[in-house]
């Protein structure tokens, strides 16, 4: 790959950026591309009322494709979801309700909404959901028109099999299916919709080949897989979450201030690559910001925050989190767009426990935790160190209204009454 030069701006975007880790034919891919003739898909199983941080990348090889002239085919899971999918998981997951995932798959649509253009064009975009067909199947002629194809000797050498075997962790029956199904997927997007093309994150690479191999045995034209690296930061942690759990992309789930903050504290170290990932800003311009060095890599932050913010939050909210980050941070004032907690009037005048209040105001997960960040001198009440662990709030703590609670130098909760 690295004497491969691509001549289509699809590739070489993914390639510029960091997006590419895999791909079965480069130049196939490239010449489809290059010539308007690129459909691929990705599938998304609805097993959370929302996408989160570790989705994005994917959602944003999506918006590329469209961006430089292919039609992005986001798949919803309705039928895998009632399976699951085995990949990276040391245990069988959830097996959720029919309503439940119909609601998770609505959720999941509204952000794929401000990422993608949808509609009847060429590049627009179209999401279907493989319960179309899946639920539809036949389970003896499945068997012998499509499962016939798939060899369990292979498929024992998966990792997404193999990993669990060697765990000693049971693999069920239902989850053995779940490669034959997205193979199916792939023959079946290819015949309802044109798709060449399945993306994904390395960890599909298996998979996604084995719909290629099934297509190669039903008839189907050339298929093509491409893979994005699993992310991680650069201390090591799993991209997208935090001590507080996923960062999610639907605004009553993480307001875009907490959103904001996310990429605002993101590593030095990954800052350069992050803006390439999680942005559309030009190259010139990131490799402008990825040259500041020292404080200066705050405003980098900045950017990053603002342009990450915008994508999923809109230009107006990003805007508003940094104004009131540039408040809290630079003028330490308690800006009225922070995170509000409220309690009632009863409660307040009756007073509050400290612990109790910084776990109602959601930055710390436990009492035992307040306590540990007290002795760590890392909570503060209208910003002053908070030093007894007995202490109680009240209505005299209010300032214009509210009682600023802070976690560290950049967690801030007003906690208000009401």
């Amino acid at each position: 790959m690295a004497d491969f030069r691509p001549k289509s701006e699809f590739l070489a975007a993914l390639i510029e950026r960091g997006y590419l880790h895999q791909c079965s034919d480069l130049e196939g891919l490239d010449a489809k591309a290059r010539a308007g003739e690129l459909i691929a898909y990705i599938g998304f199983d609805c097993t959370a009322p929302s996408l989160h941080v570790g989705s994005l990348l994917p959602i944003m090889m999506l918006s590329w494709l469209q961006k430089t002239g292919g039609k992005p085919v986001p798949l919803m899971g309705g039928g895998t979801t009632r399976v699951g999918d085995p990949s990276g998981k040391d245990e069988a997951r959830k097996i959720l309700s029919i309503e439940a995932i119909e609601e998770n798959k609505d959720g999941i649509k509204r952000v794929f909404s401000k990422f993608l253009k949808f509609g009847d064009g060429k590049t627009d975009a179209v999401m279907p959901d493989n319960a179309e067909w899946l639920t539809k199947l036949n389970y003896i002629d499945f068997l012998r028109d499509v499962g016939r194809h798939f060899s369990v000797n292979r498929m024992m050498s998966m990792d997404s099999v193999k990993l669990r075997l060697e765990r000693d962790q049971e693999l069920s029956f239902i989850e053995f299916n779940y490669m034959c199904l997205q193979a199916y997927d792939f023959v079946e997007l290819n015949k309802r919709y044109g798709c060449i093309a399945q993306m994904g994150g390395s960890d599909q690479w298996g998979n996604i080949v084995t719909g290629i191999d099934l297509g190669r045995r039903m008839g189907t034209p050339q298929l093509y897989a491409l893979t994005s690296p699993l992310l991680t930061t650069a201390s090591g942690q799993k991209m997208g979450k935090t001590h507080s759990g996923a960062v999610w992309l639907e605004a009553d789930m993480c307001s875009p201030w907490d959103y904001w903050q996310f990429w605002r504290n993101a590593e030095d170290a990954d800052v350069a690559r992050f803006l390439k990932l999680f942005t559309f800003l030009p190259m010139d311009e990131i490799a402008r910001l990825a040259a500041l060095g020292g404080a200066e890599i705050n405003e980098a932050k900045k950017v990053l925050a603002n342009e990450a913010t915008a994508l999923v939050h809109g230009r107006e909210a990003a805007e508003q989190a940094a104004e009131t980050a540039r408040k809290t941070f630079e003028e330490g004032v308690a800006a009225d767009t922070l995170p509000t907690v409220e309690i009632s009037a009863a409660e307040m005048d009756a007073g509050v426990g400290v612990l109790t209040a910084f776990v109602q105001a959601g930055l710390v997960a436990s009492t035992g935790e307040a306590r540990r960040q007290i002795k760590g001198g890392g909570l503060r009440v209208n910003d002053a160190p908070v030093a007894d662990e007995r202490g109680v709030l009240r209505a005299a703590d209010l300032r214009d209204g509210a009682i600023k609670l802070s976690l560290g130098k950049k967690k801030h909760v007003l906690l208000k009454s009401k």
